[in-house]
C-alpha cells in the first residue's frame, strides 16, 4: 500500500476560518491528488483557541463524514471532539 502523511503549516494570526478550505484545496492540488484519495484524516483537538478548534474539528468531521474515512484513527462515522482548556 502506498501511503503519504501530508501536513502543511502556515502562521496565520485571526483568520483560520477563512483560510482553511483554500489551504485544504492548496495542498490537494500541489501534491496532485483528489479529496476521494484521502483515506484518514488527523486534526488537531486541542487545547487551543475555542474558534479554530471548533473550525478545524467541523470540517474535519465534514470531510470525514462524507469520504466515509476515519479521523484521527477512530471508527468511520465517530467524530473527533474539541478539548477545551
Amino acid at each position: 500500500i502506498n501511503r503519504k502523511e501530508y501536513l502543511y503549516r502556515k502562521k496565520n494570526g485571526l483568520q483560520k476560518a477563512q483560510i482553511v478550505l483554500p489551504m485544504i484545496e492548496e495542498i490537494l492540488q500541489q501534491n496532485s491528488i483528489n479529496l476521494k484519495d484521502i483515506n484518514q484524516i488527523r486534526v488537531n483537538t486541542g487545547p487551543g483557541s475555542f474558534t479554530g478548534l471548533r473550525v478545524g474539528i467541523s470540517i474535519a468531521n465534514t470531510l470525514g463524514f462524507f469520504l466515509a474515512v476515519p479521523i484521527n484513527g477512530k471508527k468511520i462515522g465517530q467524530l473527533a471532539q474539541p478539548q477545551y482548556k
